[in-house]
């Protein structure tokens, strides 16, 4: 899941995250930890201009300093950047610290990565906002080399190259994967040729399908024999009746009615899914995850009902 709290868009965030403290994160993901949920995620953004701040809020935590205090206090939920912005940094900053956060963690990053929309935030820090699809292909080329086992990693492309230059910690992986974000033409080709998994951005039932028939098409014509996880973002969910309005597109019920719905995900070829509760609190919210890890989630991998 998504941590709530570290990242604030209206079009997500519930009421109750605006006064919540980093102790009420702790407490979601230790829950997360502790229910059997496989990942908890952070967003990336580095500054948002006024124009965008009553949509987008201007509330976004730092991922690596977010997911390195939650690795502490939590034992083996995994940790996604969903998704780094990449290109606001070169590629061995950006590997500096998620080689630091996976050594840390033992080994429990997963690296998201997407090509960001905010054109000010790159202009802001001297990225390249119109080439940012070329930067972050290159980029993720590098990031392979600069997280990998090698203490001096080597890299040369047009316009990142490094050589003689050591990084140590290393990763505790031999291998971090990296997941690309998006649902656009471009991101899709990335994810297929170039990524561990795709991260699609929203994209409903209906269109998923074709999706991901794109996704394993282009890399089959890539050559790209190592399978890749494919995710969706499932609709908001609440385990049992609400007694409040949670809004029409949210999935709701028993237990045994969500996982038959969440199921055909995997019917079409997901292998994770991305879930979000609707909660008027932080103990409401945790109540959900462990209603869900304990009723819910055991019933996913049941092809027989």
């Amino acid at each position: 899941m998504q941590l709530p709290i570290q990242s604030q868009s209206a079009l997500y965030a519930e009421p109750w995250e605006a006064s919540a403290a980093p102790a009420d994160l702790a407490r979601i993901a230790r829950a997360a930890d502790r229910s059997g949920f496989a990942y908890i995620a952070s967003c990336d953004h580095v500054a948002i201009p006024r124009r965008l701040a009553e949509g987008m809020s201007t509330v976004w935590y730092d991922p690596v300093a977010t997911l390195a205090y939650l690795a502490g206090i939590t034992e083996r939920v995994l940790l996604l950047s969903h998704v780094a912005v990449v290109g606001l940094r070169h590629p061995l900053i950006t590997a500096k610290q998620y080689a630091t956060l996976d050594h840390l963690s033992g080994g429990r990053l997963i690296l998201g990565v997407g090509a960001g929309h905010v054109r000010e935030e790159f202009e802001a820090v001297g990225a390249d906002f119109d080439g940012r699809g070329p930067v972050l292909d290159e980029t993720i080329d590098a990031l392979r080399a600069a997280l990998g086992p090698e203490e001096y990693p080597e890299f040369a492309g047009e316009r990142f190259s490094f050589g003689g230059l050591g990084q140590l910690p290393r990763p505790a992986q031999e291998r971090v994967p990296v997941w690309v974000g998006g649902s656009s033409p471009a991101a899709v080709r990335r994810a297929a040729v170039r990524g561990d998994g795709w991260l699609p951005q929203g994209d409903p039932r209906d269109r998923l399908p074709a999706q991901i028939a794109r996704v394993r098409e282009l890399r089959a014509e890539a050559g790209v024999e190592e399978p890749i996880v494919i995710g969706a973002i499932t609709e908001p969910l609440y385990v049992g009746e609400p007694g409040w309005p949670v809004g029409r597109r949210t999935l709701a019920g028993k237990p045994e009615e969500l996982a038959a719905s969440l199921r055909e995900y995997a019917a079409m070829g997901v292998h994770q899914i991305q879930v979000r509760f609707r909660s008027r609190s932080a103990a409401e919210l945790t109540d959900q995850m462990a209603a869900f890890g304990a009723d819910v989630a055991p019933h996913l991998d049941r092809s027989d009902q």
